[in-house]
């Protein structure tokens, strides 16, 4: 058992990295749960579209909310007790949520008040418990250490915790919930075990949030290599949106899969997943970063237009796959860049700007890629993300080599 404890968490990352993926995994667990079973209460609740989107809006809506506030606290207060705060807060809600839908006084105005009120927990978890990492990770391991947090989220929240939320749900409506309730508390004793320096990790003064927030902002504004990459994910998760938006349509109407072939998508790409999160370590000690970038991107490119052109269920699960498994070593591979060059007293607010610009990119796509496909069609969508991350691509493409090579911009001024 310690040899492959060894593989999976070297002893170099610490034994404080390794209680932070512990406490991943389970929080993956639950949120997976809650990936099958959350949907399912909203629709036991009420058949209304409306009030169905409401419940997918609430959800992202405090990232817009409070991101960036999340962010500031992150770099303001001690993260691991934010983090524990959090997660208590998480665990507390679902108890009450369980005791509602136990006695049956569950409707939906009470789910939906859940479902915001969760998300805005998960901010503030997420938020910070990303700033662990670089504290308790050598740069040099940031990569590996990111995979890692990766592979727990292919595996907990994508392939095990849906249909395991799903079964839970159809075995009695409470069950998948509190399993959740164990999984938010494991998550808050295993982040009590990890070490780290008492406090805030800078010296707060009478500064107020609005100066943090302000301060983290402009320090990103005003380093070009990490500017440049958020603005490469904006415009990436516009394209990527647009077209997922349409995803289920795309793959009922114009290929004919049914619900069955639609949900095999997924499992295609959670495949891909594992493929690459397994190869990230070899990739990533002999391929040079900026051609590992270049090439995730490139092959966003192409897979947008591989499934404008895609005429079979067989050329779009291939596809999926491949996407799967460039996805995670680009998330992978991003996030250990950023982390690498922005300074520890400014993690949590550079942080929350980057989640602001993937949600902020992903509602704005969302949106787009509807209205695309009522106006040219079903492939309307994929032809936009190809053309949009296409331009994108070919605007950054000299400029990747110094967004690879960030921290050492950041360590020479």
């Amino acid at each position: 058992m310690s040899r492959i404890v060894e593989v999976l968490l070297p002893g170099r990352l610490g034994i404080g990295f390794r209680w932070l993926v512990a406490s991943s995994w389970v929080s993956n667990i639950g949120d997976g749960i809650a990936m099958a079973a959350a949907p399912l209460l909203v629709a036991s609740q009420t058949r209304s579209p409306v009030l169905v989107a409401a419940a997918v809006l609430l959800q992202r809506l405090p990232w817009l909310l409070f991101g960036l506030y999340a962010g500031a606290l992150a770099d303001r207060l001690d993260r691991r007790r934010v983090v524990i705060v959090a997660d208590a807060l998480r665990a507390v809600l679902l108890v009450g949520l369980c005791f509602v839908i136990a006695t049956g006084a569950v409707n939906i105005a009470i789910v939906l008040v859940a479902v915001f009120l969760y998300g805005t927990a998960e901010v503030f978890a997420d938020t910070t418990s990303s700033t662990l990492t670089p504290m308790l990770v050598d740069r040099a391991d940031l990569g590996i250490a990111n995979v890692r947090l990766q592979a727990g989220f292919l595996t907990a929240n994508q392939l095990v915790g849906p249909p395991v939320g799903a079964f839970l749900f159809a075995a009695g409506m409470v069950l998948p919930f509190l399993v959740q309730v164990v999984c938010a508390a494991t998550a808050v004793v295993l982040v009590s075990r990890i070490s780290t320096p008492p406090g805030a990790v800078r010296d707060v003064g009478e500064t107020h949030v609005r100066r943090d927030i302000a301060d983290g902002v402009r320090w990103l504004l005003s380093n070009r290599p990490i500017r440049t990459l958020a603005l490469v994910i904006v415009t990436f998760n516009i394209t990527w949106a647009a077209a997922w938006s349409v995803l289920v349509l795309w793959s009922l109407d114009r290929l004919q899969m049914g619900e069955v072939g639609f949900g095999l998508l997924t499992t295609a790409a959670a495949a891909g997943g594992i493929v690459g999160t397994a190869s990230y370590g070899w990739l990533e000690r002999r391929v040079p970063l900026a051609a590992l970038m270049r090439a995730c991107l490139l092959l966003e490119v192409v897979t947008h237009l591989s499934l404008a052109l895609a005429q079979t269920a067989w050329q779009a699960y291939v596809t999926m796959f491949v996407f799967g498994a460039y996805a995670f070593v680009w998330g992978t591979l991003s996030n250990a860049v950023r982390q690498r060059a922005v300074p520890t007293q400014f993690q949590g607010r550079v942080g929350s700007v980057y989640l602001m610009c993937v949600m902020a990119g992903m509602v704005a796509g969302t949106a787009l890629g509807g209205v695309i496909a009522d106006v040219w069609g079903l492939t309307g969508p994929f032809w936009f993300a190809f053309v949009g991350s296409g331009l994108t691509l070919a605007l950054v493409w000299r400029q990747l080599n110094h967004i690879a090579h960030a921290d050492e911009v950041v360590s020479a001024a």
